[in-house]
């Protein structure tokens, strides 16, 4: 087997760990997850939203910002949304979603599925999904949309005043207290018109299985895009782990917990840059790239140390990708037949902190409703590069981003 050196600075996400020195004990490995087929179809429907919604956030930014979204969270919020739409508009969502061929019933209970097996599969990584529906306390829902989002979301209901001015801060400080404060404020006003709040929120805290010595954490150069550099916190260590090159990067997979979450990030070569992987970014080839991942016994990493904030409104990119109608002439009949209900604002917010213990990081995306009447090698990541924080054995995509220049 090669020895695999790498040298990597900044990336993110979560689990629980141990040290890299062996012990006599044995250490429990990741829990299989045994998706249905249906499932495992849902899972790449997401995976293929969630890189093309990546891409297409991506394509609005400014090329040095960090970015970072939840797919699992947008897919979550507008799934729940989803269960309202009829028509055209359901047509268009299910096409935007990637959830075409799979009936109402398949969706909500594959999503069910997922959910329970996420949230329960390694108890030393904290992961939980949190949703709720909130709506105007004079506005009339159809007892079905309800009883569906409880029964497969687990999504608290609430009737709320919007009139009131604390209406604003009790949605807030669901999402704070459903992201262990992570996320403080996603809703900054309620419009006069609007009548329905679908909320998701993420939370994820993993230690690394191999944690860092934080007395081993020197300042290293980074390189940014412009060709100038910047001193950042750099976390060291040796330990063993899974890596991947072809021509455009080089990979490594840094477990949490009993391994069933780990962090992958992605390098671009010598040559390259992160423009160049996201454009070779698709579901085939990120499968295939995960199939070609071996075990390297001596991995020297560096990674930097990095926290940031993203957030976005996300309605111009859902509506490139097909879902414009969702934003306008909706039929959401199934939420209130009368209303003439459709969706005002996509908000996602999302943070991560990568430091030597492990991996915190939150997501919340708000869907708003308003009505119309109404060792061998070298790994360093000392240049931009994109991360992804997956599960091993569903493969489900829970982040992805590109950190241009890591802030800590």
């Amino acid at each position: 087997m090669k020895t695999i050196k790498f040298v990597i600075p900044a990336i993110v996400i979560l689990l629980l760990g141990y040290s890299c020195e062996k012990t006599n004990n044995v250490e429990p490995g990741p829990k299989e997850i045994n998706l249905t087929q249906k499932g495992k179809i849902l899972v790449e429907a997401d995976n293929l939203f969630g890189i093309n919604l990546f891409k297409e956030v991506l394509k609005a930014e400014e090329p040095d910002k960090n970015v970072m979204i939840s797919p699992l969270s947008v897919s979550l919020a507008l799934a729940m949304t989803y269960n309202g739409a009829d028509g055209d508009t359901k047509e268009a969502m299910e096409k935007t979603l990637e959830l075409s061929g799979l009936t109402v019933d398949e969706i909500n209970e594959n999503y069910k599925m997922l959910i329970d097996a996420l949230v329960s599969v390694d108890p030393k990584v904290l992961m939980s999904i949190a949703n709720s529906i909130w709506y105007k306390h004079t506005f009339e829902v159809e007892q079905d949309f309800i009883n569906v989002n409880q029964d497969y979301f687990y999504a608290e209901v609430s009737p709320l005043d919007f009139l009131d001015p604390e209406a604003v801060n009790t949605i807030n400080n669901w999402v704070a207290d459903k992201t262990n404060d992570k996320i403080t404020e996603i809703l900054d006003y309620i419009p006069a018109d609007a009548v329905m709040y679908l909320i998701n929120a993420i939370y994820f805290k993993g230690i690394w299985k191999y944690e860092f010595d934080e007395s081993d954490t020197e300042e290293k150069p980074f390189y940014l895009r412009d060709g100038t550099t910047k001193d950042v916190p750099m976390m060291i260590q040796e330990a063993s782990f899974n890596y991947f090159s072809n021509d455009i990067l080089q990979a490594v997979e840094m477990p949490y917990g009993t391994g069933n979450y780990s962090m992958i990030i992605l390098l671009p070569q010598s040559n390259k840059t992160p423009d160049d992987i996201i454009e070779q970014l698709s579901n085939e080839n990120w499968n295939s790239w995960l199939s070609e991942f071996y075990e390297v016994e001596k991995v020297h990493i560096h990674l930097p140390k990095f926290k940031f904030e993203y957030k976005n409104k996300l309605n111009d990119e859902l509506i490139n990708m097909g879902m414009g109608i969702a934003f306008g002439n909706a039929d959401f009949s199934k939420i209130n037949p009368n209303a003439g209900l459709y969706i005002s604002r996509v908000l996602h917010k999302t943070f991560i902190e990568v430091n030597e213990e492990g991996t915190e990081a939150a997501a919340v995306t708000l869907v708003e409703l308003r009505e119309t009447s109404m060792g061998g090698e070298t790994f360093i990541v000392n240049k931009p590069f994109i991360f992804v924080i997956k599960e091993k054995y569903t493969n489900s995509i829970i982040f992805m981003g590109k950190v241009m220049e890591p802030e800590y």
